[in-house]
This record gives structure tokens, sequence and C-alpha cells, in this order.
């Protein structure tokens, strides 16, 4: 077989600094009823494009004792239909190498970022927008015969259901068969798989998508041998079934216009307290995308977000502490969700009982505790320069076992086993299992010197 061309680290920065140079984006603030194509319902207030198709932007009441805030509106993101994000995959010389491609999009902090193969909504694909047809796309959906490749990841998994209505998306990977050489088309190109730890620890190059698509493969990255999990698999199963089945979370779609305690203004719709996140209106003319102008709304975060997993050894075996969390988009009452995930200066001002569990032990984490830390952009078709700051914080073999029912220790492992099912790990905890998987040489390192 002909081994495709190889990119190193050094060669996948100039070739994203060349698709930067030939893809164009400009993106302008505009005021909302400025957004061509869109509409302010005159009844519910909510923003609709005038296709009915792409996304609204609606208000939903919620209603959790068991968070920080018991109750409270906000606007979020409605977007029913299924998108596909697929990775092709194709093996060389026993290495194998996704064909990734440089994705420009508008709420992107730092510009064109790597994507899976296939990055589009249904609307996309459909050619609602009147633009081009999806390459690769006959490569992940129809048959498993006209595939042509071995299916090694396929699953419904959700998206940020903080901002997000019941979000998900069909993340796939698909091992080509041999000889099977896809022409390779501009903005393409085939990276390692093994080169990709050095680039998922640096900032906003490795986007969102393709990282959630990435979560599926992990399982065979992590070291051989026997583990010692704290709860074996059943035990983890029943504590997350009884989350699910004790959740009380009351939520109700209202119309955008009854959203209370934020506030519109020809610019912008946020919150009365400028916590959390606006929805803004965005203008953009981009080239090398199946449409080259548009406009459209985007939620646009008040600052940066920290998601971290706390992290110790059990018998021998490290663990990372997550939490069957509930948030206002949920399909399915709870997902597993990392130890900390907010917007700290939302919570600026409040008293402790009103913050989220354990963000004290992650913010005041000494360096030699943090086995990894690296800021990652999140999905930038809907929300604009939304960041997270991720982290792994080793809290020590002293840290109590015993944490509030709604935590639980797990293993790598076990985690690799719940990604492949639908609604059970949330889109941060999943970007956290392939910075595991992909690129914990520094953890490997640092436990080896302990």
């Amino acid at each position: 077989m002909t081994a495709p061309a190889r990119l190193e680290v050094p060669s996948v920065d100039a070739w994203l600094a060349e698709r930067r140079r030939e893809n164009t984006l400009r993106v302008r603030r505009v005021p909302l009823d400025a957004l061509r194509e869109w509409r302010t319902d005159p009844e519910t207030g909510d923003l609709r494009h005038r296709s009915g198709r792409f996304f609204t932007v609606e208000g939903i009441r919620v209603r959790d004792s068991s968070l920080e805030f018991d109750a409270w509106d906000q606007p979020l993101v409605v977007q029913p239909e299924y998108g596909v994000l697929g990775l092709l995959l194709k093996e060389v010389d026993g290495r194998l190498h996704g064909l990734f491609q440089a994705k420009v999009e508008p709420g992107n902090a730092g510009g064109t970022q790597l994507a899976p193969t296939v990055q589009a909504t249904r609307s996309n694909y459909t050619r609602v927008h009147g633009g081009l047809p999806v390459p690769y796309l006959d490569r992940f959906l129809g048959t498993t015969r006209r595939r042509r490749g071995r299916i090694l990841f396929d699953s419904l998994q959700s998206e940020q259901a903080s901002w997000f209505l019941a979000k998900r998306n069909r993340n796939m990977a698909v091992l080509l068969a041999p000889g099977d050489d896809v022409p390779v088309l501009p903005g393409h190109h085939w990276v390692p798989l093994d080169d990709l730890g050095p680039l998922l620890r640096r900032d906003d190059l490795v986007g969102m998508d393709a990282r959630s698509v990435l979560s599926g493969l992990v399982a065979a990255r992590l070291p051989s041998g026997p583990e010692r999990p704290h709860h074996d698999d059943r035990e983890l199963l029943s504590w997350f079934t009884e989350a699910k089945a004790g959740d009380a979370t009351v939520r109700r779609r209202i119309p955008l216009r009854e959203v209370r305690d934020w506030v519109r203004t020809p610019e912008s719709i946020h919150h009365c307290e400028h916590r959390h996140f606006a929805v803004i209106g965005v203008d953009v003319e981009a080239t090398g995308r199946e449409v080259e102008r548009w406009s459209q709304p985007m939620l646009a975060p008040t600052g940066a977000g920290v998601v971290a997993l706390l992290s110790r050894r059990v018998d021998g075996t490290r663990h990372y502490l997550v939490q069957a969390r509930s948030e206002a988009g949920c399909l399915d009452a709870v997902e597993m969700a990392p130890t900390v995930q907010c917007q700290p200066g939302s919570y600026a001002g409040l008293p402790a009982n009103r913050r989220p569990a354990f963000l004290g032990e992650v913010l005041s984490a000494p360096p030699e505790r943090i086995l990894l830390d690296t800021v990652q952009s999140e999905e930038g078709g809907r929300f604009y320069h939304a960041r997270n700051r991720y982290l792994i914080v080793d809290v020590g073999e002293d840290f109590p076992l015993d944490v509030p029912d709604r935590f639980a220790w797990v293993t790598a492992r076990q985690l690799t086993t719940l990604v492949c099912y639908a609604n059970h790990l949330n889109v941060q905890v999943r970007t956290l299992l392939t910075l595991l998987g992909f690129a914990a040489a520094d953890e490997t390192a640092r436990e080896a010197e302990q």
C-alpha cells in the first residue's frame, strides 16, 4: 500500500497556516434585527431562520434543587436535527492515520482548526442553504456495504446541554478497507493519530467535534494490563441509573420574550447581571465553505470556563472523579460530567454554598499536582469564542474516597466503555477522555518520576 503523505507536527502548522491564508474569514457583529434571513417571531420573541430549518433561539425555565441555582430561566439553542461527525481512518504500516480537514467556523478562537473528515448538520448536507455538497458524506451514511470500511465507532453523542436543547450528533469513525484510496480533497490531509498528542496540548487547535469523535478511539490507546476499579461496572451503572431515576429537574420551554432576568437590546440578549453568556448577531464572510456569506445568532460566553477532573490512585489504579450532572438541555435527565464544569466568573461574589463543589480544589492546585492543563475551544458554529481551560488535577491518595452521592470514582477504561453509548458521557468529559488517551505523555512521565 502506498503510504499517504505524513504530516509531522511542524508540517501540520505549515498546512494550517496555508489554509488560513487561502480560506479567509471575516466575522462582524451586527444587531439581532439586522440578521439576514433571520427574524424575531412577533408572538414569542424567538429567533428563527426564514427557512424554518437550521436552529432557533428560544427560552427554557428550569427548576432543579440539586444544583447551585435551584431555579432559573435562560435562552438556549434548539436544533432538533442530527448532524454527522465522521472521521475516515487508514492503516499504513500498522499506524492509524485520520483524514482531518482544516475548518474555519465563525466562533472559533484562533480561526482554522482541525476538524473530522465530515462535520455537517442535516440542514447542511441536505443543502437547505443552497450551497455545495458535503464531500465524503457517502462514506458515513447508507448501508455498511456502501461505506466500504469497518466501523470502529458509531454513537449518538450529546453536545453542550447548558446551551443546546437535547442536541445530538452522530459520531463515527470508519476504517477504510486495504486498497481503498479515497482522493484527498483540498482542505483535507492525513494525520497520524500518534502525532495528535502534541497538537491536543496546544490551545485552540483541535476542534471540539474532532475531540468528540476521537474519544471513541481511546480504548485502544490505554496501557494494557489489569486494573482494580473502585466501583465495578455494575455498581457504576447502578449509581448512574439511580441518579437518572431520582432526578427531579423540571424543564419547560417558554417563549424567549418571557425569559426572566434577561435583557434584550438591539445588540444582544444578555443576563441582567452580565453573567453566563449573551446572544449576539454576526455577519460572516468565508472562503472554502459550502456557503461563502451568511448571518446568524450566536451564544457568546461572558468568560472562559474551567473543566476539570480530580484524580487519585485507588489500590494502584488511577481514578477520576465524575459527577452525574443535570443541565438545562439534557435529553435524558443527567449525564456523567467532569468533577468541575463551570464559568468561575458567573459565581463571583456568591456565597460558598452557591459555588460548584470542588472548584476550590481545582483553582488552588499547585503546579506539581496538575497532570494536564490546556485551553480548548468549544463548538464554533453556534458559540462565539467559547473557551474552556481543561485540567486533570492529582489530589493525592489522602483525598477521601467518600464523596457526595452525585459523584463517583471511575477509571479511564470504564470511561472508554461508557463512551460507546448515547447520553452517558457529556461532551466536556469526552474531551478530557480524548486528552487522556492522546495527550497523556506528560502524565505518564510525571507518574514514572513519583
